[in-house]
C-alpha cells in the first residue's frame, strides 16, 4: 500500500484489520521488522517549506533524504544531527529511527532538531504538534516522543526541522593504536574541555579521531591546543577536513555490508565509562562513536552481549531480531500505556 496523500493514509489505517508494517525507504529495518502487510510513506514526498534565513525546513515524510540534503547544500546548510545515508532513505524514516551521527555529541540527536510533526495514529486520526518555524513552536514533548518511536505510535506524514550552516572549516585530530580504554580517556578529555569538539570516535582500524569545526582561525587555534592536551596519549596527527567522520557516520552500514554468512552486527549504547569493558568481551571488529557511548560490533550470529546496568543493545544485522533493553516494570507499564493510547487496536507494527 502506497498512499499519495495524508487523507488516503488515514483511511487505510482506519480500515485496517491486521497489523501494518510501516516503511519509508525500507533502509532502516532491523531483523524481524517489516514482516506484515507493508504500508509505504514513499508517496508522501516533497519539501513544502524551506526558509534558509530562518534555518527551518518542512518536508513530507516520504521525501528522500538525498533530496533534503541537496536542498540544504545549495544554501550552504545541513542537518545538524548528521544522519547516515543509504539509497532510498527518507526523511520520515530518519526521524522515526532517530538516526543520528557523530555530531550528536555536540548538537544533539535527530529529535533535538525536530520542531514539528504531522502523523496519523493507530485509530486513523490526523494529529499535528509543534510548529513549522522556531518562533511559534509549541508541544515539544509529543514531537520528541515521535522521534525514535519507529512507527509504533503513529505514521509520520510531515516533519519540521531546524537546520544549521555548514562550517567554513574543519580539522581532524588522529591518535593511532590506542587501546579502547585509552581511546575513551582521550575522547573524554577532549569532550570535557573547551575545544568544542563536534565528533569523537574510534574506527575499527584502532584510530581515535576527533573533529573540530568553525571559522578557519578558530579551528587552527583549537586544534593546536587540543593536540597539546592529547600528547600524553601519544603522537597526534592533525589534518584538514573530516573524511574520517564520513566513514564513521556510515560504519554500521559498512560493517553490515561486509559481514559474511553466520555473522551479526550489534548496536550497543552505554555509558562511555563502560565501553572499554564491553569492547574487551566482543569477539570481532568494533567501532566507537559519541565518545564511547555508542559501540558498533561484528560478532558471530549466536553471540549475545553481557550488558552492564543501563546499557542497551540491538542486533541490527544477521540472525533473528533481538533487542536487549531491560525495562523496569513501572517504565514498561508507562510505555504500554502510551502505545495503548496512540494505537488502541495494535495496528502499527513498526517502521524502518
Amino acid at each position: 500500500m502506497r498512499p499519495e496523500t495524508e487523507a488516503e493514509l488515514a483511511a487505510i489505517i482506519r480500515g485496517a484489520t491486521a497489523p501494518l508494517s510501516l516503511v519509508g525507504g525500507g533502509t532502516r529495518l532491523r531483523p524481524g521488522e517489516g514482516q506484515g502487510a507493508r504500508l509505504s510513506t514513499a508517496g508522501l514526498r516533497g519539501i513544502t517549506l524551506y526558509e534558509p534565513a530562518a534555518l527551518t525546513l518542512v518536508a513530507r515524510a516520504g521525501t528522500p533524504l538525498a533530496e533534503v540534503q541537496a536542498a540544504l547544500a545549495a544554501e550552504g546548510q545541513r542537518l545538524g544531527f548528521e544522519p547516515d545515508e543509504a539509497e532510498g532513505s527518507t526523511i520520515g524514516g530518519v526521524i522515526a529511527a532517530n538516526a543520528s551521527g557523530p555530531r550528536r555529541v555536540k548538537d544533539g540527536a535527530a529529535r533535538d532538531s525536530l520542531i514539528g510533526v504531522r502523523f496519523v495514529d493507530g485509530s486513523g486520526a490526523v494529529i499535528a504538534n509543534g510548529g513549522r518555524v522556531m518562533k511559534n513552536v509549541t508541544g515539544y514533548d509529543l514531537v520528541k516522543l515521535m522521534a525514535g518511536s519507529r512507527g509504533t505510535l503513529g505514521v509520520l506524514t510531515e516533519v519540521s526541522l531546524k537546520t544549521q550552516p555548514v562550517s567554513p572549516a574543519s580539522a581532524t585530530l588522529t591518535l593511532a593504536g590506542l587501546a579502547a580504554d585509552r581511546s575513551v580517556a582521550a575522547m573524554t578529555a577532549a569532550l570535557t574541555g573547551p575545544w568544542d569538539v563536534s565528533g569523537a570516535g574510534r574506527l575499527p582500524s584502532g584510530e581515535t579521531v576527533l573533529r573540530l569545526e568553525g571559522l578557519a582561525g578558530s579551528v587552527a587555534i583549537r586544534a593546536e591546543s587540543l593536540a597539546a592536551r592529547l600528547a600524553v596519549f601519544g603522537p597526534v596527527e592533525t589534518t584538514e577536513g573530516d573524511a574520517a567522520f564520513a566513514d564513521l557516520r556510515q560504519i554500521g552500514r559498512d560493517m553490515a555490508a561486509a559481514a559474511g554468512p553466520g555473522r551479526a552486527v550489534w548496536r550497543i549504547v552505554c555509558r562511555p565509562s563502560q565501553a572499554a569493558a564491553l569492547v574487551a568481551q566482543l569477539p570481532g571488529p568494533t567501532a566507537l562513536d559519541w565518545g564511547g557511548a555508542l559501540i558498533w560490533a561484528e560478532t558471530h550470529a549466536e553471540w549475545v552481549p553481557d550488558l552492564p546496568p543501563g546499557a542497551i543493545a540491538a542486533r541490527v544485522h544477521g540472525g533473528p531480531g533481538l533487542s536487549l533493553s531491560p525495562m523496569a516494570p513501572a517504565l514498561a507499564a508507562l510505555n504500554d500505556g502510551v502505545r495503548g493510547r496512540f494505537d488502541p487496536r495494535g495496528i502499527l507494527a513498526g517502521a524502518g
